[in-house]
């Protein structure tokens, strides 16, 4: 039978390395060449912790951590994908926010809450911000957008639900684990929610933790980079969510008249692995003979 399409071919066989390439800034993903899928995490920025600028022995609740994501996602390979990385919320005396939204091959996940202080309520978001002891008593909704498998829990409330200068602020919600409730006398803040563990770069790391709540006994911040909430002497500043594990920030812990700012929360992170791929490739047109064979041999790319 005469060769119908092309010249003979000979098959060249590789193997594509596996490869785990993380993200601590905004950049650009570019997949390898055999790549079809890959497995995400996605964390995005922490809250700030509450902050205060009056009241009478205000504490801040703690900042949610960010939302965590991880998974498969479906590529192309060779193709170039935007990475962004959120921020912390950032705070300041009587002023703190939202963390801010990382993304990544599709996936989008969202910033913690603020922690509630002085007239501002709690912040919704990843996780959701601890409650205050005068202010926004509640905690602040987790999984906001809603998400499956979620991607956070909520803020903590403070215990009682009864506003009260010698009550400790609540603790900001984690990926695994509510923020806890904030206790009156003695004034004890409460725990950031636990965050997450991941092993997608070989070693387990755990992630978006909550913030603990201000009181004169402090809230510990959460597993997973979380800040712990500030503590007596009056006033302290809340401290600060861990970079890069979208940790929220601790609420603060201040006296009549006094100024303090929360903890700002951790900026989020991405990473991104690349499975190991067998190829097989040809340089051009088989004749059909052949491609008959491949095919009955299972052998066909």
């Amino acid at each position: 039978m005469p060769r119908l399409i092309g010249a003979t071919q000979a098959v060249t066989s590789g193997t594509q390395d596996a490869v785990i390439t993380t993200f601590n800034s905004s950049g650009t993903l570019t997949t390898a060449t055999h790549t079809s899928t890959v497995t995400y995490l996605v964390v995005g920025g922490g809250g700030g912790g509450g902050s205060t600028d009056a009241g009478a022995f205000e504490n801040g609740g703690g900042g949610g951590a960010g939302g965590f994501r991880t998974g498969p996602a479906p590529v192309t390979g060779g193709s170039p994908y935007p990475i962004v990385i959120g921020a912390g919320g950032a705070t300041s005396a009587g002023n703190s926010a939202n963390g801010v939204a990382s993304s990544a091959v599709g996936i989008t996940s969202a910033g913690g809450g603020l922690g509630a202080y002085n007239a501002v309520n709690a912040g919704d978001g990843g996780s959701g911000g601890g409650g205050a002891n005068f202010a926004d008593l509640s905690g602040g909704s987790g999984n906001t957008p809603p998400v499956s498998p979620s991607q956070g829990n909520d803020g903590g409330t403070v215990a009682g639900n009864v506003a009260s200068p010698n009550a400790g602020s609540a603790g900001g919600g984690g990926a695994n684990a509510a923020g806890a409730a904030g206790s009156p006398a003695p004034n004890t803040g409460g725990a950031g929610g636990a965050g997450t563990a991941s092993s997608i770069t070989g070693s387990s790391v755990t992630y978006a933790g909550g913030g603990g709540g201000g009181g004169f006994n402090p809230g510990p911040g959460g597993a997973g980079g979380g800040g712990d909430g500030a503590s007596n002497p009056l006033p302290q500043s809340g401290n600060a969510g861990t970079a890069n594990t979208g940790g929220g920030g601790g609420g603060v812990f201040a006296g009549p008249g006094t100024s303090e700012k929360g903890g700002a929360g951790g900026s989020g992170i991405v990473v991104i692995s690349e499975p190991e791929v067998d190829f097989k490739t040809a340089s051009s047109m088989w004749d059909l003979r052949t491609v008959y064979r491949q095919i009955k041999a299972d052998d066909w790319v």
